[in-house]
């Protein structure tokens, strides 16, 4: 079933399957990671840790760069426990995993 998500524009384009992350946004603005689904407390939908990084041009997972205030406030005292963990939780380092097609229509 095709549904649209809000990227933002000057987002590098989607790597292919397997190609290292370029931080394009599209897996978390499809859906939530595990850690994604704790932190967004929603299985569906874009994953509220995900922060657009102006200077880079691209996205980041706000749990893995330690920014507190995309965290629900009762998640917030466990921070640095979940930063040191997110790398691992959603697979950094491991290439692209995201099966989503885009389409630029």
């Amino acid at each position: 079933m095709p549904r649209t998500i809000a990227i933002h524009a000057d987002a590098p384009p989607k790597p292919a399957w397997g190609e290292p992350c370029n931080g394009c946004g599209v897996c978390c603005l499809a859906e939530p990671c595990p850690i994604g689904i704790l932190v967004s407390a929603r299985r569906f939908g874009a994953c509220r840790a995900l922060a657009w990084d102006e200077p880079a041009q691209r996205y980041v997972c706000g749990v893995l760069t330690g920014q507190r205030h995309l965290l629900p406030r009762w998640l917030r005292p466990i921070a640095p426990w979940l930063q040191r963990r997110a790398a691992r939780w959603i697979a950094a380092g491991s290439g692209c995993d995201c099966d989503v097609e885009l389409d630029d229509a």
